[in-house]
């Protein structure tokens, strides 16, 4: 049963024992619940809401599926809680911020038990009846479980997709349909009304009537309002939720697509599809949703309309459906018209963005009149296909019109006709009128039902270029299963091969080699020779080798996509800095860490001293492209960035092959200090900056040439003192041959 005075509080772990902050215990009893369904997660990896000072459900719940798990959060009774027995550790969230652990309940005896999340493993858990737990529990639980399957997010975007979607929100849409339902019987009322006024009170100078009529009118009307309140309300709240899921579903699979494909796509066209998913969107929130709650109108007026006449009204059902013939007809060409100018489109928006991504190398060589020449063209294709999808629209709306005015006016004049000439079943004039009203509520739905169809062309053509980026293959799987077993820095690769998406070549052939934890490994070599390819399997860029490449003796395709990058430091050539403060830069990946765990790693990577010169210090701001700062202190904030989590393995490519060499002496100072006791892959050009390696790998067309230090590759490998020549002309003559002294010395 534990210590009594665990009993006495079930947050407590132990007599006058020292407490971690409650914001701790909470994060830490989440881990346990998810560490018990084989869930890895890291605390530095949690990003709180903004301002909250006390983890909030929807943020615990995000870091839990983050890395792969599933979560429901639940507001429960005692009564509820108590029944759940033989449930896996379920997460109770305390009014003092703090959570503990509840691991069994028996209703019965009306008591839960619960363990401390900071208590050792053995510590055998507390019972607790309902009146203490009361005392500090809100009622909020957090249950937690392993995901099974690709899950929702591997779905392919199409139109059973979007019915899914829709269907989720099948309470909204009750309540609706149930408001639309109502409003349809409303709608009759009023046409009723002017026809007894016309034939009841007009012709009889009813006054008691019109009293009569009036007073029913003014009821109605207040309803009708309120129900129309209610429906736009409820409508608005639905075509909302559906919108913020499509955004936040489309946004999820479009970060789970590969490196690769967004090297092989243009941003461009890659954003023009995507974006084409908001006429769905607005496809689904705006025409579709308003057509079929219009058909409920119709399904109640048209048997009135017929009960009124039913000569006028099969006149209504054939011209409306004459319109919809019409529309149907059209329905290929306007589809092919249609993707034409989508596609144009995108094209146009492409060259948009492509123009403001390089808009610095653009004003630098004067570009200006070529990418308007670009953006001209662009135009020129737009204009054309929206002038004749225009043209077919305009041919199709002046088809149709005839059959419209027949409906909106040829049908009085029919129905006058009708009552003047036939004695027998002759409609009055209150009849005629309230025909009138009613028919263009008939008339509107069908009409719509045919241009709903021709609006699925656009649809269905938006769809298919969303869904050619988006049902892709993506890395869910990897990113959210997988092993997460502690990182030394060990590796080992044997006979590795890689061949990129349509290469010709193999950019690596047979690659063997094995390195140590702890080692500093230059990777030197030719351009194309295959540095670059390494880096890129150590950080899971590409996964489609052949061979054995293994982390700490694993396969690094049986470890977990965003453990194992999380676990690296990853410094480029080129690194992008995003738009906001250096402290909110060098957290990118760990928003959870603090500004001490900021300035720690400021000062590891040698960019304390300029940080502390600037106006804000950390909360300096970075422009975007990072404009405000100079080059060598955009590096050192991506090294701050890559040591903020301590990795034991450390991926440089080209870090300082843009630098200057004032710049470049810093960093590499910085490197080496960096070095200790972590595993460092350097890919480099300039081979003085590995002479400090323990090992240096020569690569030639995708093999390794040769492996070892630098003065033993000076001694026997003919490809590195090729180069390690050519880099330090400086120490030989002009010519490449020795000064005379060192000459004539080798003569004698």
């Amino acid at each position: 049963m534990g210590h009594p005075d665990q009993s006495e509080d079930p947050s407590a772990s132990g007599p006058q024992a020292a407490r971690p902050a409650p914001e701790l215990i909470r994060l830490q009893a989440v881990l346990r619940a998810a560490r018990f369904h084989g869930i890895d997660l890291d605390i530095r990896d949690f990003a709180g809401e903004p301002g909250e000072a006390t983890p909030s459900i929807p943020a615990l719940a995000r870091w839990v599926e983050e890395s792969g798990g599933a979560t429901q959060g639940m507001h429960l009774q005692w009564r509820e809680l108590v029944r759940l027995r033989d449930v896996p550790p379920v997460a109770l969230m305390f009014a003092d911020g703090s959570a503990g652990l509840m691991v069994g309940a028996d209703d019965t005896n009306g008591v839960i038990w619960l363990v401390d999340p900071f208590a050792s493993p053995d510590m055998p858990p507390v019972a607790v009846d309902e009146l203490r737990l009361n005392a500090v529990w809100t009622g909020d639980v957090l249950l937690v479980r392993g995901r099974h399957g690709t899950g929702p997010a591997e779905e392919r975007i199409d139109f059973a997709w979007l019915r899914r979607l829709v269907a989720g929100e099948r309470v909204l849409l009750r309540d609706v349909v149930i408001a639309s339902m109502v409003m349809s019987v409303l709608a009759i009322f009023p046409p009723l009304i002017v026809m007894q006024v016309i034939d009841r009170v007009v012709n009889f100078h009813s006054l008691s009537t019109l009293i009569s009529l009036s007073v029913m009118v003014t009821v109605m009307a207040f309803y009708e309002i309120l129900l129309g309140h209610a429906r736009r309300e409820i409508t608005l709240v639905l075509t909302t939720r559906l919108d913020t899921r499509i955004s936040l579903a489309v946004f999820d699979r479009l970060l789970a697509l590969p490196l690769e494909f967004f090297e092989r796509e243009q941003a461009g066209n890659v954003i023009g599809r995507v974006s084409a998913i908001y006429k769905v969107r607005q496809f689904m929130t705006g025409r579709l949703l308003s057509t079929f709650l219009d058909l409920f109108t119709l399904l109640v007026v048209l048997p009135f309309l017929f009960w009124l006449s039913g000569a006028l009204a099969w006149m209504t059902v054939v011209a409306a459906a004459l319109i919809g013939l019409v529309i149907l007809v059209a329905m290929p060409t306007m589809g092919r018209l249609m993707g034409r100018q989508v596609r144009a489109e995108m094209a146009r928006s492409a060259a948009l963005y492509e123009t403001v991504a390089g808009i610095r190398t653009v004003k630098t060589l004067a570009l200006e009149p070529v990418r308007r020449a670009v953006w001209d063209e662009r135009t020129a294709d737009v204009v054309g296909a929206s002038l004749d999808s225009g043209r077919m629209g305009n041919w199709v709306s002046t088809a149709v019109m005839p059959l419209d005015l027949f409906i909106n006016r040829g049908i009085i004049l029919i129905g006058a006709y009708l009552a003047i000439t036939s004695t027998t079943s002759g409609m009055e004039a209150g009849a005629l009128m309230a025909f009138m009203m009613l028919g263009n509520r008939v008339a509107a739905p069908l009409v719509g039902m045919a241009r709903l169809i021709d609006d699925l062309n656009e649809v269905r053509t938006a769809l298919a270029e969303a869904g050619s980026v988006l049902n892709r293959p993506t890395e869910t799987r990897a990113l959210t299963t997988g092993l997460r077993p502690p990182i030394h820095g060990a590796l080992s690769f044997v006979d590795v091969g890689f061949t990129y998406p349509g290469g010709a070549t193999p950019a690596l052939s047979d690659v063997t080699f094995s390195v140590p934890a702890g080692t500093m490994l230059g990777l030197v070599g030719r351009s194309g020779s295959g540095k670059s390819t390494i880096t890129r399997l150590l950080q899971g860029v590409s996964r489609s080798y052949t061979g054995q490449l293994r982390l700490d003796g694993i396969d690094l395709r049986e470890i977990n996509l965003t453990y194992l990058r999380r676990s690296c430091g990853v410094v480029l050539q080129d690194n992008f800095l995003f738009r906001g403060t250096i402290r909110d830069n060098i957290i990118a990946g760990r928003p959870g860490l603090t500004l001490e765990d900021v300035v720690r790693a400021a000062r590891m990577a040698g960019a304390e001293e300029f940080i502390e010169r600037m106006p804000a210090g950390f909360d300096t701001w970075i422009e975007e492209g990072s404009t405000n700062i100079s080059g060598g202190q955009r590096q050192r904030l991506a090294i701050a960035r890559a040591v903020i989590s301590d990795p034991k393995l450390m991926i440089l490519d080209e870090a300082t092959s843009a630098l200057d060499p004032e710049s470049e002496a810093v960093v590499n100072a910085n490197l080496r200090h960096l070095a200790q006791g972590r595993t460092m892959v350097i890919v480099s050009h300039r081979l003085a900056s590995l002479v400090a390696c323990h090992r240096i790998c020569v690569m030639d067309q995708g093999r390794v040439a040769d492996i070892g230090t630098h003065d033993e590759l000076l001694a026997r490998c003919a490809i590195y003192r090729t180069l390690w020549r050519q880099q330090n002309r400086h120490m030989e003559g002009d010519d490449g041959i020795p000064p005379p002294d060192h000459a004539q010395g080798d003569a004698a």
